[in-house]
């Protein structure tokens, strides 16, 4: 090859090398226009702050995750709506990602028994239908198998994770029961839709609060657990955000569950029932508070990431007919309140949501009581994913 050539070929390089870090400048400083709806400028904002899906809240190594699973279900359905592939393509890369080439999650371990776990495995379901690629059937199957042996409490429910025995938590529900449903009725004629229904009717016995028809975020039947009630076995608190678990897991398990099932019905009646209580306790704004039932509590806030759930679970439930088509007014209500509330643009255009609250939970080690008072004096932060997530649903639901 002669000088002259290797020199074009080189220029030639250099220029692509240039080009393409141009390209990534302009994309980084793009403004996002005016105009843009709601849906796609909150997606474009996640995919300028996390490249990688992994990476999503800030973590620095890759993860199978429940976080992940919430929001990139927000980007499957954008996609189906849009069938913009850059939506698609950020799935598909983080599942590329975290499964390697025999079909095995990284640092997945079902002997965890993390029902966190079952959550982002229902992304798989559409990959393995658009690319018959077996390691995603492969993953699929063994998020089955966890749920298999996932060790239950003594009246049937799924613990929450091995290190939490006999606890049931209320986002369990929207972590394995839309994975469950799916997998149940495309794999196994349905054999396990009996179970799901069961698990959902051992929410409405033990952790709705008789008083006000809201959830409590936990239940331990065998009452060992401190932050336990002595008769009920519930943890003690309200949390806005668990009511937002709860509806999502209904509204998406009820796409799966087939209308013939005997328990499809009373799946509807618990939905209606969530939706009535929830109504009820919104502010005067149409929002809902940090700790549910107690708006004059000390510390108490508005919430973006229960309200965001609550007004997507609203709209979606009255579209598909589960609730009455007033649900619907409320829910386009309270997403101009939202907007108001909690939500600014960056100079850039992108999207900037308040008042998340952070994780919080029961037990562990230092122990978390689980009191009102632990949940109103957590620290509220800026664009955590449950609240991205749930307002890019939201929104697309709304077509906003």
């Amino acid at each position: 090859m002669s000088k002259q050539v290797l020199k074009n070929i080189n220029l030639i390089v250099l220029l692509l090398i240039f080009s393409s870090k141009t390209i990534a400048q302009t994309n980084e400083n793009t403004v996002l226009p005016d105009n843009l709806k709601w849906s796609e400028r909150t997606a474009i904002t996640i995919l300028n702050k996390y490249p990688k899906a992994y990476q999503i809240d800030g973590t620095e190594k890759p993860k199978w995750d429940y976080k992940m699973g919430l929001v990139l279900s927000g980007f499957e359905k954008l996609y189906q709506k849009t069938n913009d592939k850059k939506y698609f393509n950020y799935i598909k890369e983080y599942a590329d990602e975290m499964i390697d080439a025999d079909g095995n999650v990284k640092k997945y371990d079902i002997n965890e028994y993390n029902i966190d776990c079952a959550n982002p495995g229902k992304l798989l379901f559409n990959l393995y239908d658009d690319t018959k690629d077996n390691r995603y059937l492969k993953v699929i199957q063994q998020l089955r198998t966890q749920l298999e042996s996932q060790p239950r409490t003594a009246s049937g429910g799924f613990w929450h994770k091995q290190i939490y025995p006999n606890q049931m938590w209320i986002d369990g529900l929207y972590m394995a029961e839309p994975f469950y449903t799916e997998y149940t009725v495309k794999y196994e004629k349905g054999k396990a839709l009996d179970d799901i229904a069961k698990q959902f009717e051992l929410v409405q016995n033990h952790l709705v609060d008789k008083k006000t028809g809201l959830v409590y975020q936990a239940w331990d039947e065998s009452k060992q657990i401190a932050w336990a009630n002595l008769e009920t076995g519930t943890s003690p608190t309200i949390w806005g955000r668990g009511n937002g678990w709860y509806m999502l897991a209904l509204v998406e398990t009820l796409d799966y569950f087939p209308k013939s099932h005997p328990k499809y019905k009373t799946l509807i009646k618990y939905l209606n029932q969530i939706a009535k209580s929830v109504v009820e306790h919104k502010s005067a704004s149409g929002l809902w508070y940090q700790v549910a039932d107690k708006p004059d509590l000390k510390g108490n806030y508005l919430e973006s990431s229960a309200s965001a759930m609550i007004i997507y679970s609203l709209a979606k439930a009255a579209d598909k007919g589960y609730l009455s088509s007033s649900y619907k007014k409320t829910a386009q209500k309270s997403f101009d309140a939202y907007l108001k509330e909690f939500v600014k643009k960056d100079e850039k255009g992108q999207v900037i949501i308040s008042n998340v609250s952070s994780n919080v939970g029961l037990g562990g080690k230092p122990f978390r009581d689980g009191t009102n008072e632990y949940y109103s004096s957590s620290k509220a932060k800026d664009n955590s994913s449950p609240a991205l997530a749930a307002f890019l649903l939201s929104a697309i639901e709304l077509n906003k």
